[in-house]
Order: C-alpha cells, then sequence, then structure tokens
C-alpha cells in the first residue's frame, strides 16, 4: 500500500464513495482494471480500495455513461492511459537524471575555471 494513493477503505465503503454496486468493484477487480490491495497475504483477506481505485471506478463508469465505451474498450483506453502514465513518470526521471549531470558537469567546469584563472 502507497501512501501516495490517498485514503484505504474497505470494499463497502469503496462502493459507496465510488456510487457503485460492491459486485461492480469485484468484477472491475477480475477484468483487471483495478487492483485493489489486500489486508494480509491470503488471497481471502478483505479488499482495501484506495482514493487512486476509487478515482478510476468513477473515471471507468464516465467512459461507458457518458461517451457509451463498453468494457473491452475501457481495458484498452486504460491500458493506454497506464502506459503513458508510466511513460511520463521514466521522463521525468530521466529529465531530473540529465538535471542534475548537467549541475555536476557545471559544478566541475567552474571548479577547473577556478583554478585555471588562480593557480
Amino acid at each position: 500500500m502507497d501512501e501516495k494513493d490517498g485514503a484505504w477503505y474497505v470494499i463497502s465503503i469503496a462502493a459507496i464513495k465510488a456510487d457503485v454496486h460492491e459486485q461492480t468493484l469485484r468484477h472491475y477487480e477480475r477484468l483487471g482494471l483495478i487492483s485493489p490491495a489486500r489486508k494480509g497475504n491470503s488471497p481471502h483477506s478483505p479488499r482495501l480500495y484506495s482514493d487512486r481505485d476509487i478515482e478510476r471506478v468513477t473515471h471507468i463508469r464516465r467512459l461507458m455513461r457518458d461517451l457509451g465505451v463498453n468494457l473491452a474498450g475501457v481495458e484498452a483506453i486504460l491500458h493506454m492511459k497506464d502506459r503513458m502514465e508510466h511513460m511520463q513518470q521514466e521522463l521525468q526521471q530521466e529529465l531530473q537524471r540529465m538535471q542534475d549531470q548537467h549541475l555536476l558537469e557545471t559544478r566541475r567546469l567552474k571548479d577547473i575555471i577556478e583554478r585555471l584563472q588562480h593557480p
């Protein structure tokens, strides 16, 4: 369970927050559209849904209701969305690495210039 996912809820509360039936949450899990955490290590441990899971369910419902997308379409859309988010994270990490490298190289060059100016 990750803190960045917000609070965690048992299935009854998550269903209320997402405005769906508990069976809908279970169905989405079976389809792989959401992946709730488990309270323990057993597959029979209670499911725990994050705010992020609830947002995802709300997004699924909106795609189906407002745009008429079926579950297969939702799966494709969410897969692309997840992939794009993953690529964005990788890009941010690479950008940070390059910025860090640039900073180190700038410091190194400034040190060389300083030594050359004041031998």
